[in-house]
């Protein structure tokens, strides 16, 4: 089987992930509740420059390879239920979240005793993040 993927389809879901990452730990968002349960205090110049040019390199490129086998997931889903392409692709989204991103998370955090609120806001942003990729992907088709 060939796994055919929509690049505009990745492209926007990757621009959507910083979208709403940026809303939601923005000032509208959780910005003050996440850098309190986080211990981050706001970096000013050259130190915010160096460390917002890592962040959104890393948070871009993330985004994208997650869109990615996003998409080649939801085509094989696709190809084996049948349903529209849609519904497979959101509904793989959130398996995807659950299964590698959402207990994961969960996992790590209670390890490493993160407040619950902190997981909350982190995996709340993640879910946002893979079902708004799902539904752009779906939507778009192959």
């Amino acid at each position: 089987m060939n796994v055919e993927v929509n690049w505009l389809a990745i492209l926007l879901a990757t621009v959507s992930s910083m979208v709403i990452g940026s809303i939601w730990y923005g000032k509208v968002g959780f910005m003050e509740s996440w850098q309190k349960l986080t211990g981050m205090k706001p970096k000013k110049g050259k130190e915010l420059q160096k460390a917002m040019m890592a962040g959104m390199t890393t948070a871009v490129v993330s985004s994208f390879l997650m869109a990615v086998v996003l998409a080649h997931a939801a085509f094989i889903a696709h190809a084996f239920y049948g349903n529209s392409f849609m519904t497979d692709a959101v509904e793989t989204a959130f398996w995807v979240w659950l299964g590698f991103q959402g207990l994961r998370m969960l996992m790590n955090d209670t390890f490493e005793g993160r407040r619950k609120k902190l997981t909350l806001i982190n995996a709340g942003n993640s879910f946002v993040t893979i079902i708004v990729m799902g539904i752009i992907i779906g939507a778009i088709g192959v």
